[in-house]
């Protein structure tokens, strides 16, 4: 496999305002290929955003979901992707012909849509249906996974990614800053952002500790750690509705090492180059080599009832 450039972005998007978020995507994408990069990664719910939802109604949710493949978003991402010659991930809520609403997450290039992976844990609203299975393609190479968010936190679908190819995946996430049940945890106060320039020094402080990068960084390295995979995080940065978003969108490779991120308020590119060499250099690969799954396999795929609220709870 030759040597991939992957760019991750941060990026303030509008409630509902696909028009204004597609635009951004556009000169963000436009900047990561001017800077050799041969893919670029967005949040979850990119093109739409995402806290807002949690108000809407079915009809309503209907109205800013889109068909997959073939929706209006596919096509304006295809055409960003053939013009800048990179390939694009973005988040956006789906319907289908049934009238069934998914969290989704997809990956085009120039020639159109690649892959699409629906969110296997999806909150934020009551009418979304959660998707039933994982995700890995081939990209440039590459074998790639997608996970969604909560996808992540659920240790057993980040080493089934791995286990089904992936060595690549990439973590769309809205994240951080919100109420839990762990120590330091809470919303960053808005106002800090509409007067962001007299309150940088406050804002970091709290976008890098316990409300934020500190706690993402308790897990998300793990993940890379453990299951021998670049980790391709991607957070949005500002205001998500009335929620204050940390950004600290980051690649981690497959020693646990963040190898770039997004550390400015402004809307940003961080690019890593990614390599083969990593994925058999690491721990994870022999840890992976070494399992036994004649002991628990039995254990992992019990039957059990899942519990998920649909409550602010870090995801």
């Amino acid at each position: 496999m030759k040597n991939l450039k992957i760019a991750t972005a941060q990026f303030e998007n509008k409630s509902g305002d696909k028009a204004y978020n597609l635009s951004v995507i556009k000169n963000l994408a436009q900047k990561a290929a001017q800077q050799g990069a041969d893919v670029i990664a967005f949040h979850e719910c990119s093109v739409t955003g995402y806290t807002f939802a949690r108000h809407l109604n079915k009809q309503q949710m209907l109205d800013i979901a889109e068909l997959i493949p073939d929706g209006p978003s596919v096509i304006e991402l295809t055409a960003y992707a053939r013009e800048f010659n990179v390939a694009i991930l973005a988040g956006l809520f789906e319907k289908d012909e049934q009238g069934n609403l998914f969290k989704a997450y997809i990956c085009v290039d120039k020639n159109g849509l690649v892959a699409k992976h629906r969110k296997l844990h999806p909150f934020i609203n009551p009418h979304l249906t959660p998707g039933n299975s994982y995700t890995v393609f081939d990209l440039l190479g590459w074998k790639c996974g997608i996970l969604i968010c909560y996808d992540n936190n659920i240790i057993e679908n980040v080493r089934a990614t791995k286990l089904l190819g992936a060595d690549i995946v990439f973590m769309p996430h809205v994240t951080m800053c919100t109420p839990s049940t762990r120590p330091g945890a809470g919303f960053v106060d808005p106002q800090l952002w509409f007067d962001k320039e007299n309150n940088r020094q406050l804002l970091r402080a709290e976008f890098d500790g316990l409300k934020g990068r500190s706690w993402l960084m308790k897990w998300l390295p793990a993940r890379a750690y453990d299951n021998a995979i670049y980790a391709v995080f991607a957070n949005p940065i500002g205001m998500d509705d009335d929620q204050l978003k940390n950004g600290c969108s980051m690649v981690i490779d497959p020693y646990g090492d963040v190898i770039a991120e997004c550390t400015s308020l402004e809307n940003e590119i961080a690019v890593a180059e990614v390599s083969e060499d990593k994925l058999k250099q690491a721990g994870g690969y022999r840890y992976i080599k070494a399992r036994k799954p004649e002991l628990y396999g039995d254990i992992i795929g019990k039957p059990h009832q899942s519990e998920q609220k649909v409550v602010w709870l870090d995801e």
